[in-house]
């Protein structure tokens, strides 16, 4: 814990960067969140994705953005469309590349499930928070566990959105439905390895009652980072391996994830126990 405002440092440096490119930027949603349609097709030979793109804008479509999402599969983001309209897509795209492609895919998704998305994210971020702050405050029998547990949890989630803003910003990545499912997954289990952390603090200040504080944290932290490593670890090399021979289509999910993780695991041993030993180090000068 003497290394505590080193460890502040490392997150500031992490976090500041993503948040002026939050603030400049923002985020790029993604058609769940804007609403349009999405349009998979599959050609039977490779088709170049910018003459795709320009068959298209030729005629007056507006395309968002082409991906490649499969073996000579593309995966077409155009603003909302009639079934009559994406028919004309179809015809256009067989005209222009002398082959009909199989429509693998046809979805719309309104502008209004995309507001109702994002309201509903921004509601269970603050109920989780509430929830999490109310249980381990009481399990605790002292909010300062709450409140660090917490501002650690919103660590990682201002490390996800500043990475992801970056990400849209230079590699054009949308945030959607997965990305939100990858951020509340990233909060749980962040604040799961605190309480780990927290429970043993708890144990060795009934154990050792006359040793300092930063010194209990010192030893939790000691008994347990092998454990929290061990752990993370597991389900980093799990989700190297999906980033990497998974398809285009979880590329980003799980590229979140993968963010999350690394971000879970720091804070609970670098961010969340400094917090606490800042907190008892200036209740301490008060009582003085």
């Amino acid at each position: 814990m003497k290394f505590k405002w080193f460890y502040f440092l490392i997150s500031a440096l992490v976090i500041i960067p993503g948040m002026v490119s939050l603030f400049m930027f923002g985020l790029k949603p993604g058609i769940d969140f804007t609403g349009g349609s999405l349009l998979e097709y599959k050609f039977s030979s490779p088709v170049n994705i910018e003459d795709l793109q320009k068959s298209l804008t030729e005629k007056d479509f507006q395309v968002y953005s082409i991906q490649e999402s499969g073996n000579n599969t593309y995966l077409l983001r155009m603003p909302s469309l009639e079934k009559g309209k994406a028919a004309e897509v179809k015809n256009i795209l067989s005209a222009k590349f002398n082959q009909v492609p199989e429509e693998i895919r046809f979805e719309v998704v309104g502008p209004t499930l995309g507001k109702e998305l994002l309201t509903k994210t921004i509601v269970a971020i603050i109920l989780a928070a509430a929830f999490i702050l109310g249980y381990v405050g009481w399990r605790f029998k002292n909010n300062k566990f709450g409140i660090c547990a917490i501002l650690a949890m919103f660590h990682d989630s201002l490390v996800m959105l500043g990475s992801f803003s970056l990400l849209g910003y230079f590699l054009g990545v949308e945030v959607d439905t997965l990305f939100v499912t990858a951020l509340l997954t990233t909060l749980s289990f962040s604040v799961h390895d605190t309480v780990v952390v927290y429970d043993r603090i708890r144990e060795s200040q009934k154990l050792f009652p006359k040793v300092d504080f930063e010194s209990l944290v010192n030893k939790a932290i000691t008994e347990t980072l092998s454990r929290s490593l061990n752990n993370s670890l597991t389900i980093i090399f799990m989700l190297i391996a999906l980033l990497l021979l998974g398809g285009v289509t979880v590329k980003w999910f799980v590229a979140a994830l993968l963010i999350g993780t690394v971000s879970g695991t720091y804070s609970s041993t670098f961010t969340a126990a400094p917090l606490l030993v800042l907190w008892e180090n200036l209740a301490q000068r008060k009582k003085h």
